[in-house]
């Protein structure tokens, strides 16, 4: 795997101190419908409207156009999602062909599980149940990654401590 693509490891930690409060706020932002009023403002959008019906006339939605409202679900989704790309695509303060090979197994792992999951869920779940299935699903392919590098690299440190 080509390092030079890779975070410096600072990032990591960096990563971890936004995941925590956005992996919260985001609990809330979902369960709880939580809002911030300093979070309502106009923004650019490329699509406004209930759906893409283009052959539906009745349905007409607006593009390229300036919508109102509340972005607090929008903020905290950008920040996990940075945090986790930070998390899961910084360098180990040691990365040499074990790490690197682990990072590309863990990350094959991790596409294979979540689109596992992801054609289940298609089957089996349907409207607004769904939708909130494929927004979880932006996240989980980098937790899943990020679990299994992670206990593959402890499991290893381990064995390391052991034979000492």
């Amino acid at each position: 795997m080509n390092t030079n693509l890779l975070l410096p490891d600072f990032y990591k930690k960096l990563g971890w101190l936004l995941f925590i409060p956005s992996f919260i706020l985001g609990f809330f932002v979902l369960f709880f419908d939580l809002k911030f009023d300093w979070l309502g403002s106009e923004v650019f959008a490329i699509y406004s409207g209930s759906g893409i019906k283009i052959l539906n006339e009745a349905e007409k939605g607006m593009f390229f156009t300036f919508i109102s409202g509340n972005y607090t679900q929008t903020v905290v989704g950008v920040v996990c999602l940075l945090s986790l790309i930070m998390i899961a695509f910084s360098k180990e303060k040691t990365e040499d062909e074990f790490i690197s090979r682990t990072r590309m197994d863990s990350l094959l792992w991790a596409t294979y599980i979540n689109y596992f999951i992801l054609i289940f869920c298609f089957l089996f779940f349907f409207d607004f149940e769904f939708l909130y299935i494929m927004i979880f699903n932006m996240f989980t392919i980098l937790i899943f990654f990020i679990f299994r590098f992670n206990y593959i690299l402890y499991q290893d440190r381990k064995t390391i401590n052991y034979e000492k």
